[in-house]
């Protein structure tokens, strides 16, 4: 009775894992006919459009070339230890370079969950825009397997800077001048 119950299990188990790959395949190539041809998602790419809603529900559209200023493009998630690091300076980032880049925050809630990821927002007094990502689309055509990642995508689409992780605030600085310059290619 045990091998047969073990047998089962073992069964069901395989049959779940094998659900579970074709459901993840089918979201991978629904993912790749979205980006452009060539997209990577790494420094000297064209970036991907991001169309997502807000937090307030209001469409949004960046990245592509479709700015003229530095967009800043970070994806977190409220449990993520790192985020809680790098909340401050972000939201210090967006005050003092507003004039010079667009930040947006693109919460991977597809890892998370909506009610904390505002909870989130509202503890850390965070202004700019926040994407939510509900579906978890952009973030696996961004490829983003940890958070933090930050992408600076100069005015005319390129991806600059892909960070994984959390930098200084001094760092921050040092790439958002250097990008923001006119002609910083």
């Amino acid at each position: 009775m045990k091998k047969t119950a073990a047998w089962f299990f073992t069964a069901f188990l395989l049959a779940g894992l094998g659900i579970f790959q074709y459901m993840q395949q089918g979201a991978a190539a629904a993912t790749e006919l979205a980006s452009p041809s060539g997209f990577k998602p790494k420094a000297g790419y064209e970036s991907a459009a991001i169309t997502l809603p807000g937090m307030d529900e209001a469409i949004h559209t960046i990245g592509g070339g479709a700015g003229e200023k530095l967009l800043f493009v970070n994806f977190w998630a409220s449990w993520c230890g790192p985020c809680v690091m790098e909340a401050p300076d972000l939201q210090k980032l967006h005050e003092q370079y507003g004039d010079v880049m667009e930040m947006y925050g693109i919460n991977s809630t597809n890892y998370d969950k909506e009610r904390s990821a505002r909870e989130f927002v509202e503890e850390f007094g965070l202004t700019f825009p926040m994407l939510m990502d509900r579906e978890g689309t952009i973030t696996k055509l961004y490829k983003v397997n940890n958070f933090p990642t930050s992408f600076l995508i100069d005015g005319n689409g390129v991806i600059r800077e892909r960070i994984n992780g959390v930098v200084t605030y001094a760092e921050w600085e040092r790439l958002i001048l250097k990008w923001s310059k006119p002609n910083a290619a």
